[in-house]
């Protein structure tokens, strides 16, 4: 009786309508419901566990959603054959979905199943409005498989693209060099660094191919700019040591160092009242904002001077309009230097300031090799001008003289402004410029005090070039600004900002600093809703240039707002090894952490002999290859050859750590009519715009 009643049952529920019975498939609802949950995993920062419920999710409804972010996460966790099995199973259920084919794809190429890869890839190549950069994954698989004919037809017509053009050309460049081409591999190798300045690989091999041409001064000359990034890297050492008998200048004449031959007409600058009269900016400092070490420091000045010492207080000296001085640091003695030969002995410093003219033109100060750019690819030294007084002053703990300029706030924000955006941004982005650049000078006043002045002239504090950096444009903007301020509960805010937010800022916790209310995410995305993300969707967002106010492309190398870095597993190692620990071979990067916004916060990089941690974006963009990564914003896919890793290939969308005020995205922002208060307020939502006295 109850083995009838068994089967009785049985078939009742079998025969109850879809969605009513204890077996019913999962409703479309309830789909939706536990995407979600496995979601808030992930950014809650379970990636093991986010993984098994997409996996289950995955088994139980073919929905493809949840095959995606499964091989998504696994692919995060450097585990690619995972992501290999998962996708061959979307693939049975979507054998159509162009989705599905290239994303399996991706995971036979990261996995080194190279004509596998090739197989899915040649099949979407032709269908996908994103053929370029399916151009690029098919060129990859047969360079794999060492059809590098093959690889470069393909990446030729890459390169004629408008996507990922830096990483076509790096590609083109391997496979001419491999052909031991070095004169075309060269050229794509120079494209790839022009286009993105940051990728030092290609300025790696553009160096080894202008050594294999017998371009020696020129190979040395791009070492240098990868040594002033990299000073401990044995191989930049070593590729250094090898090229210097084959040098026909000097290093110092391989310097490209821009002269000012005379002094610019400046217009005088009324100071507005109520705004601070005198600021100290240090010159020529290192990226971490302190004093370099310098022995020397040449000067003019555009009209005649008087020199004062800063010990009795009392004038030292009169110059000369347009003759050049030199103040000397020499055996612990210091002196300046007159044209006439004249000494003047003098010991905690100097002040140099030229005399009131009449009329329009402001007296300026040259100050000769100066470094700008401390600590990136484009540093260089060269000559700089400034309004104002100049101060030399005598470190004796560190040995060093440390030029100053004095002037007032207004006159240091024009020096600041074209060298922090481009100029010919609209004015609206320029004014909220001027207006942050303000506020960043006020709230961070002193902030190197110990060593003489308020602020440096690197990103450490701001970029400032002087008159050297000033525009119509730039001085326009802090005019009509004048006085103005972001503020939170009446005082200057942390204004920080960025090149490129690559389409959303991250808050302040989540780049590893403080909890800061006004520093929260907010999208300058224009198709994308955050409220319904998904974590593989980041791999669509970060491959692909989606529409944004950051991605304006006027004026700023599109680098910018998507870029690519090829960072081979033997750099990383070495990279790890000499900021870190030794790791031994790299066998995964996994970022930990990652909020909404896609920023990683917390990045592991695991090796053979241990692993070890990295925190707040300025480590873990500093410690992920040669130099640094533009973002903490990216996605990483490993490359294994030979079921052996080769290398990571990192796809990144913006240009800083994203926080705050996104610079582009300011200058898209104004092309489409928005103004600078609207601009301000939109990516500090909780500051409020002021103009009060700052004395």
């Amino acid at each position: 009786m109850k083995k009838h009643l068994c089967v009785l049952l049985l078939l009742a529920f079998t025969a109850l309508p879809n969605g009513s019975g204890l077996f019913a498939a999962p409703t479309a609802a309830d789909t939706q419901k536990r995407l979600q949950q496995a979601a808030q995993l992930y950014f809650e920062y379970d990636l093991t566990g986010s993984l098994k419920k997409y996996v289950e999710l995955s088994k139980e409804t073919q929905n493809k959603d949840s095959f995606l972010n499964a091989a998504f996460i696994a692919m995060e966790l450097g585990q690619p054959r995972q992501a290999v099995d998962i996708m061959n199973a979307a693939y049975k259920k979507y054998p159509d979905d162009h989705d599905v084919t290239e994303f399996m794809a991706e995971a036979y190429l990261a996995d080194g199943q190279y004509t596998a890869a090739e197989h899915l890839l040649s099949l979407l190549v032709e269908k996908r409005e994103r053929a370029e950069f399916l151009l690029i994954n098919l060129a990859r698989a047969q360079m794999g498989m060492k059809e590098y004919n093959l690889a470069k037809y393909n990446l030729k017509t890459a390169v004629r693209g408008k996507n990922h053009l830096p990483l076509s050309n790096y590609l083109l460049g391997l496979v001419y060099e491999q052909e031991k081409d070095y004169k075309n591999a060269a050229k794509h190798f120079a494209k790839a660094a022009e286009l993105d300045h940051q990728f030092i690989e290609a300025k790696q091999h553009y160096a080894m191919a202008l050594a294999a041409q017998g371009k020696y001064n020129e190979a040395y000359r791009q070492y240098r700019m990868i040594y002033s990034l990299e000073k401990n890297s044995p191989a930049i050492n070593k590729a250094m040591a090898a090229l210097r008998p084959h040098l026909t200048r000097t290093e110092k004449e391989l310097d490209t160092v821009k002269e000012i031959k005379k002094h610019t007409f400046a217009r005088k600058f009324s100071i507005p009242s109520g705004t601070l009269s005198e600021v100290r900016i240090g010159l020529g400092t290192r990226a971490n904002g302190k004093p370099s070490i310098r022995k020397s420091v040449h000067f003019s000045v555009s009209h005649n001077f008087s020199v004062k010492d800063l010990s009795t207080g009392k004038r030292l000296a009169r110059g000369k309009a347009n003759t050049q001085w030199t103040a000397l640091l020499q055996d612990g003695q210091t002196r300046l230097l007159a044209p006439n030969g004249k000494k003047y002995p003098f010991k905690k410093g100097l002040r140099i300031t030229a005399d009131t003219p009449g009329g329009e033109d402001a007296p300026t100060i040259i100050v000769k090799s100066l470094m700008s750019g401390a600590g990136m690819t484009w540093a260089s030294v060269d000559d700089k001008e400034f309004r104002g007084d100049l101060e030399i002053l005598h470190n004796t703990t560190l040995s060093t003289l440390v030029p100053i300029n004095v002037l007032s706030l207004e006159e240091y924000l024009q020096g600041v402004i074209s060298s922090e955006m481009p100029v010919l941004f609209p004015i609206n982005a320029l004014r909220a410029q001027a207006v942050l650049a303000r506020t960043y000078a006020l709230k961070h006043m002193g902030k190197h005090r110990h060593y003489g002045y308020d602020l440096c002239d690197t990103q450490n504090c701001q970029v400032y070039k002087g008159i050297s950096g000033e525009s119509e444009r730039g001085n326009a903007s802090v005019e009509s600004t004048a006085g103005e301020t972001m503020q939170y509960k009446n005082a200057p805010i942390e204004s920080v900002f960025s090149a490129n937010c690559g389409g959303i800022t991250q808050s302040a916790k989540e780049a590893g600093w403080y909890e800061t209310p006004y520093l929260h995410p907010v999208s300058d995305y224009k198709d994308f809703n955050f409220d319904t993300l998904q974590p593989y969707q980041f791999k669509d967002l970060l491959q692909h240039a989606h529409d944004a106010y950051s991605r304006y492309d006027k004026h700023v190398s599109l680098a910018a707002y998507r870029w690519a870095r090829v960072v081979e597993e033997e750099d990383l190692r070495q990279v790890i090894r000499r900021k870190k620990k030794d790791i031994g071979r790299i066998t995964a990067i996994i970022p930990l952490h990652r909020g909404k916004s896609g920023y990683a916060s917390r990045v592991q990089v695991k090796g053979t002999k241990g692993s070890v941690i990295l925190n707040k974006e300025n480590v873990i963009r500093n410690n992920l290859s040669l130099g640094m990564l533009r973002s903490s914003y990216f996605i990483v896919q490993p490359n294994y050859e030979n079921k052996e890793l080769k290398n990571f290939i990192f796809y990144g969308g913006g240009w800083g750590h994203g926080v705050g005020f996104c610079q582009t995205g300011a200058a898209g922002r104004a092309e489409a009519g928005q103004l600078y208060t609207d601009i301000l307020k939109h990516y500090f939502p909780q500051a409020e715009l002021k103009k009060s006295p700052q004395e």
